[in-house]
C-alpha cells in the first residue's frame, strides 16, 4: 500500500503543508510515523480525506487552483473493473475526474484506490498517466 508524505498530500490536496499537518494535528486525517521520524499518510486514507476536501470541506482557507497543460495531479479514488473495461476516478484539489479505459490499462498502471496519478484531459477525453 502506497504511503504519502505531509509535502505529496498537501500538492494532491492542493493545500500547503501547513494546513496538513493542522489537519492531522486535529484529527481530521490519519497519519503515522516512518522510522526516520516523517509523518505518513497512507493512500486509501487519503483518498477518502480528497473526496471530503473536493467535496467543498476544506476548512479554513479560501483556495485557488490551476491546471498547467489540462493535468490534473490526485489521488485515485475509486476503481470500477469489468471484464473488458474500467472506470477510474481521481480526486485532484476540488476536481474530481473520471475516465473510462480497458481493464488492461488500468492493470499495466496498477491504478488502486490511495495510489497518485495525473489525469489529462484533452477536449471530451481524459488519460492518466503514474509517476
Amino acid at each position: 500500500m502506497q504511503s504519502y508524505t505531509i509535502g505529496q498530500a498537501s500538492r494532491l490536496l492542493g493545500v500547503s503543508p501547513d494546513t496538513v499537518r493542522r489537519w492531522a494535528d486535529a484529527g481530521r486525517v490519519t497519519t503515522r510515523r516512518d522510522e526516520n521520524g516523517r509523518r505518513l499518510i497512507e493512500g486509501p486514507h487519503l483518498a477518502a480525506f480528497a473526496v471530503e476536501v473536493g467535496q467543498g470541506g476544506q476548512g479554513d482557507e479560501d483556495l485557488t487552483y490551476t491546471s498547467a497543460r489540462n493535468a490534473f495531479p490526485g489521488i485515485v479514488t475509486a476503481v470500477k473493473l469489468g471484464d473488458v473495461a474500467a472506470q477510474v476516478e481521481i480526486q485532484a484539489g476540488p476536481h474530481r475526474l473520471v475516465s473510462l479505459l480497458t481493464r488492461e490499462a488500468v492493470e499495466e498502471l496498477g491504478l488502486e484506490v490511495g495510489v497518485e496519478a495525473t489525469a489529462r484531459v484533452k477536449s471530451t477525453s481524459v488519460h492518466i498517466d503514474r509517476p
